[in-house]
């Protein structure tokens, strides 16, 4: 084998190290944070610890996956509980909440109980979202698509027709054709959040994400997400992964392939990396490089420009997605109202969404909003008697929003947005004295994830899964002007979430060994290795 280099400490480079180092790779992994993490990471102040990003645990099928390459699991690494309720959401408008449950019958029920025949529809919609998710996994989340011929597969010829289908129509229309219930449509539309998009701009496609929360279920690992973090980076180490924090990349270090002047068009070849720490500027030697940061200031930042596969003329064409301000709230006292997860939907949804996402963007008002309490299930991130809440509100991708504080320190746009959700709770939830009982406050913005993740254009997940942002038609995983140059994590294939990182660490391990098969690796047999 060879040395790697891998750039970022989130869960896609963790993974991509752990992955490359068990088959043999020689890896250093350079994190600019004091702490890996990237997104997932964590903050605790006055006994509350709060995860800073990803909170949903689906698809537990590719965690499972994940670790049994690493000849170990999920339920070895993780303490994993399922939520119940799922999720709770409240609506605009309707005084009770609606609690989305555990399984597929509890769920087509409840959607009967809601508008009469809608539960055998939900049946027929959630059959139609397996067997989406089915050809995605089969087909489509584990390959580069630098094969076409994968793509001409038998199964997929036959379903072209239905596959034509779900692309060309959104998901906004799929969902309303079969159900009338406002509730119900946005229950079923509100995954094209998780994807960065809108069920208005989102492909019917991603229907399949339904079957994950209302056939699946939600999980939860005890600890936080951050537990997930630790046990992939003790796997990477246990592996011979050397992991360092507190190191700035500031160059991709290239050789001309023919030794000749770099041209415009001219391939090169990786050669290392240069990397500051607080002490000195160092140097370290690579074969391969695996960008597993943001990939706009990989690209636009890290590269000289006559080697960029993505210039910034080609990013000024592209959806960022959604920016986010986040709230993280100790609240004394304790707040039944809430569940482990509950949405805050207005009526008003397009407005909300074209809001957000048009171009210029607003902050919408009133604003849909996610708040997760996960002191309902884990007594670790709170005093007792106390809850932990994470609120997030869907803004623009736009780093002139400014940054969040503590204690109401942030820019002002930050500050009012984060009131207007903590008033929105607290009148819809009747929590009329919640705003008295915040003990401990933080605010995140557009600004922070620029400044603290290099975040394009202060996005809070990664580019949009739109048309065409999704699928082959998304950033692929390797430079076209670099050899030994790859990419993972939300900005490239297969695009946004925990489990869409993982399989982008399995892309890159796939290419290095020249599998260009279309589904997932097979799984070692035998005995399984604890870190």
């Amino acid at each position: 084998m060879g040395r790697v280099t891998v750039i970022g400490g989130g869960i896609s480079g963790l993974a991509t190290a752990a992955l490359l180092a068990a088959d043999g790779w020689s890896v250093d992994l350079l994190e600019q944070r004091d702490e890996v993490g990237g997104r997932a990471g964590t903050w605790e102040q006055d006994g509350f610890r709060f995860d800073t990003g990803p909170s949903w645990y689906l698809m537990p099928e590719v965690f499972d996956h994940f670790f049994r390459l690493l000849g170990t699991s999920a339920a070895e690494q993780l303490d994993l509980v399922q939520l119940d309720p799922a999720y709770r959401v409240f609506f605009e408008g309707h005084a009770d909440p609606v609690d989305v449950l555990t399984t597929r019958a509890r769920n087509v029920a409840l959607f009967d109980a809601i508008e009469p025949g809608a539960g055998q529809r939900l049946e027929q919609y959630l059959d139609s979202a397996d067997d989406a998710l089915a050809m995605a996994v089969d087909h489509f989340l584990y390959t580069s698509f630098d094969r076409p011929a994968n793509l001409a597969h038998a199964d997929v010829l036959r379903r072209a027709p239905q596959l034509a289908g779900l692309l060309g129509r959104s998901l906004e229309s799929h969902v309303a054709s079969r159900f009338d219930d406002v509730r119900l449509r946005q229950i079923l539309g509100y995954p094209a959040v998780f994807l960065g998009s809108s069920p208005s701009r989102a492909p019917s496609m991603y229907h399949l994400m339904s079957g994950m929360d209302l056939a699946g279920g939600v999980l939860y690992p005890q600890g936080g997400f951050s537990t997930l973090i630790d046990a992939i980076a003790a796997l990477a180490r246990a592996r011979g992964v050397r992991i360092h924090t507190g190191a700035t990349v500031i160059g991709i270090d290239t050789v001309a392939t023919d030794r000749l002047p770099f041209v415009p068009g001219a391939r090169a070849r990786v050669e290392g990396v240069t990397f500051r720490t607080a002490e000195r500027i160092e140097w370290i030697g690579a074969d391969v490089v695996v960008g597993a940061a943001d990939l706009h200031h990989l690209e636009t930042r890290l590269l000289p420009e006559h080697l960029r596969t993505y210039p910034e003329s080609w990013w000024r064409r592209r959806d960022p997605g959604p920016g986010a301000v986040l709230a993280y709230l100790g609240v004394e006292g304790e707040l039944p109202q809430l569940a482990h997860h509950t949405m805050f939907f207005t009526q008003d949804w397009a407005s909300n969404f074209d809001d957000v996402l048009g171009r210029p963007g607003r902050v919408p008002d009133p604003a849909s909003s996610y708040v997760c309490k996960p002191s309902a299930t884990d007594p670790t991130v709170a005093p007792p008697g106390d809850e932990n809440v994470f609120v997030l509100v869907p803004v623009p991708a736009d780093v002139g929003l400014g940054r969040g504080g503590i204690d109401g320190a942030g820019d002002p746009v930050i500050e009012k947005t984060a009131d207007a959700a903590i008033a929105q709770i607290s009148a819809w939830a009747g929590v009329p004295d919640l705003a008295s009982r915040i003990k401990v406050r933080r605010t995140v913005g557009p600004g922070d994830f620029a400044a603290d993740l290099n975040a394009w254009s202060g996005g809070a997940l990664g580019p949009a899964h739109t048309l065409r942002q999704s699928a082959f038609l998304r950033a692929r995983n390797a430079s076209r002007h670099v050899d030994g140059l790859l990419y993972a994590g939300s900005s490239t294939i297969p695009g946004i979430g925990l489990p869409m990182c993982l399989i982008s660490a399995e892309l890159v391990l796939k290419r290095l060994r020249g599998d260009r098969s279309a589904g997932p690796i097979a799984e070692p047999t035998g005995t399984t290795v604890d870190a």
